[in-house]
């Protein structure tokens, strides 16, 4: 029997009360791959201009698929937007192209990183610049890339094959930044990387989002970071989203403590196997 949650939309923090200008909303979308495989079921969700917004989940849960279909990535992998909208600041954006949303300030930083290998970490810095015509406007950014990565300066003349994980993870959101773009979409950013480096790399994030107010939607699997550093979060689970609220309740949450950040003794694999989980069934409402 679905019950109300504490910290759903309807009770948030001012973070994402009406009254914060949306720069995004995703309104019950669905998306279909090769015509039949039904992979997200209704899913909506807002981010505010100026915050860091997570999406939560394990594999498989959609957090990837909702990333792509935000900055119109599905063609590639045989998918598509079948239902619901997608809304850049009030402009309705689900059928323009990867390019022209580029062009409007959302760029998607891939899961796993995709640098090209063949080439050193500046020059993959600046195939993030293909849009910029300035060549002023270039060099200011590259240097600002190089402020915020003080270590992708050093090994700036260095194949991108023979850098670290950690640095790869730097160039391909220095790459991104090289676009100006007002949101990043940021896929994984832990994926593959030591503690530290996660550490380092959020910390970076946090930095461009309260310095030059770029803002975040990050699909991440490591829950207890994410929540250290977003200001609010999507739970999902098999396409749809099961919970959200403001990252300090969720991540205070008991059912997420056991499920996401592996406090409690349970043996439970699923929210669904709860019957007395409390959160709010939003594909029901």
């Amino acid at each position: 029997m679905p019950i109300s949650l504490s910290t759903s939309v309807e009770t948030a923090t001012p973070s994402t009360s009406k009254a914060d200008s949306a720069l995004l909303e995703v309104n019950g979308i669905e998306v279909i791959y090769n015509h039949v495989i039904l992979v997200l079921k209704g899913v909506s969700l807002r981010v505010p201009q100026g915050r860091i917004v997570t999406l939560l989940g394990g594999n498989g849960a959609g957090k990837t698929t909702t990333l792509r279909a935000v900055s119109n990535l599905l063609e590639g992998e045989r998918g598509e937007v079948t239902k619901g909208s997608i809304e850049l600041r009030g402009e309705r954006i689900e059928n323009l192209s990867p390019a022209d949303l580029v062009l409007r300030g959302v760029v998607q930083v891939m899961e796993g990183r995709h640098c090209f290998a063949h080439l050193t970490i500046e020059e993959n810095l600046l195939t993030g610049a293909y849009t910029r015509k300035s060549k002023g406007e270039v060099s200011a950014n590259l240097e600002k890339v190089y402020t915020y990565f003080p270590r992708l300066k050093t090994r700036r003349t260095s194949q991108a094959a023979y850098t670290s994980g950690g640095e790869q993870q730097m160039c391909a959101i220095g790459r991104a930044l090289m676009a100006n773009p007002s949101m990043v979409l940021l896929d994984e950013p832990s994926m593959g990387l030591a503690p530290q480096i996660v550490e380092e790399v959020f910390n970076i994030v946090k930095d461009l989002n309260q310095k030059e107010k770029v803002t975040f939607l990050i699909a991440e699997q490591n829950t207890n970071m994410a929540l250290k550093y977003a200001d609010y979060g999507y739970i999902m689970e098999s396409g749809r989203v099961v919970m959200d609220g403001a990252a300090t309740d969720l991540a205070n949450n008991e059912d997420v403590k056991e499920f996401y950040l592996g406090v409690g003794g349970g043996e439970r694999k699923s929210f669904k196997d709860v019957k007395s989980y409390k959160r709010r069934k939003r594909w029901l409402a």
